[in-house]
């Protein structure tokens, strides 16, 4: 399965390096900011799929990059929980408000906030907010975020994405690496948004399908981006001889047997 990516936003360097080893080892893919402003461009260019964040930083604080997170397209949906010392109730409420998702106080026990960041991420999940695969916002978060534009008339560009040959893919290799492949288009999408959309832009799935919301200027520069980076990479999730062949064969041996072409990543706007 693909690594979790966390995001810990956290300017104690020995609390940081023991959370970054614990959670390596607990198979998660681990991003670390020593400050606020750091850790809103890290969230935007590696779209965490949680947040650790520290309320007590050198530049900005914990509520701060909060607010910055949640005002964005791009981070508006990412888990957070905070980490603190602080424990007064008043600060947990201020936190809450804010859109924390929990609260933890340091000193802490290691082991509970790894089952809290699995149940935050679990409930996102079961909730229909997030796709299990990826992280990435769901049918009910993508329905919000085009809500939120067409009433606030801001102006955007819709770019649909599906993986032509995906099914054939995983009847070959099966689900895990299909799975695989899911994941690494999500990453392709958050990469080209990252290098050639805008920090208001917007990533979600619905079913196997991608979905992009950008600045209408920015929609074909996206897009070709979005196409290069799957079409360079996608044929390392096949063994030599697919690629050589230049596809898959289906049924061997059978009346049936045909050859299934490489996938390719297609806008729903073309014929698939």
């Amino acid at each position: 399965m693909p690594e979790t990516r966390l995001l810990l936003i956290e300017d104690d360097f020995d609390l940081a390096e023991m959370l970054m080893m614990y959670f390596a080892d607990q198979d998660y893919q681990v991003f670390h900011a020593d400050s606020g402003e750091l850790g809103i461009e890290m969230a935007r260019s590696k779209y965490p799929q949680v947040i650790l964040l520290d309320i007590m930083m050198p530049d900005i604080d914990g509520y701060e990059t909060c607010r910055r997170l949640r005002q964005t397209s791009l981070t508006r949906y990412i888990p957070i929980i905070f980490l603190t010392q602080r424990d007064e109730r008043a600060n947990k409420v201020k936190g809450l408000e804010l859109g924390a998702d929990d609260y933890v106080t340091k000193p802490f026990d290691v082991e509970e906030l790894r089952l809290r960041i699995s149940s935050v991420i679990r409930r996102a999940t079961q909730e229909s907010l997030h796709e299990h695969r990826t992280g990435l916002p769901t049918a009910a978060l993508v329905e919000e975020e085009l809500e939120q534009r067409e009433q606030g008339a801001i102006a955007y560009t819709d770019l649909r994405f599906i993986v032509k040959g995906f099914k054939a893919y995983c009847e070959v290799y099966g689900f895990l690496a299909g799975n695989e492949v899911f994941a690494f288009t999500a990453r392709v999408m958050r990469e080209a948004v990252t290098a050639a959309g805008t920090n208001d832009d917007f990533i979600g799935v619905l079913g196997d399908e991608f979905v992009i919301f950008t600045q209408p200027e920015k929609g074909d520069t996206v897009r070709d981006e979005v196409m290069r980076r799957f079409a360079a990479n996608i044929n390392t999730y096949y063994n030599f001889s697919d690629v050589e062949r230049g596809g898959l064969v289906l049924n061997p041996g059978t009346g049936d047997e045909k050859l299934a072409p490489l996938m390719k990543l297609v806008q729903l706007q073309e014929e698939l």
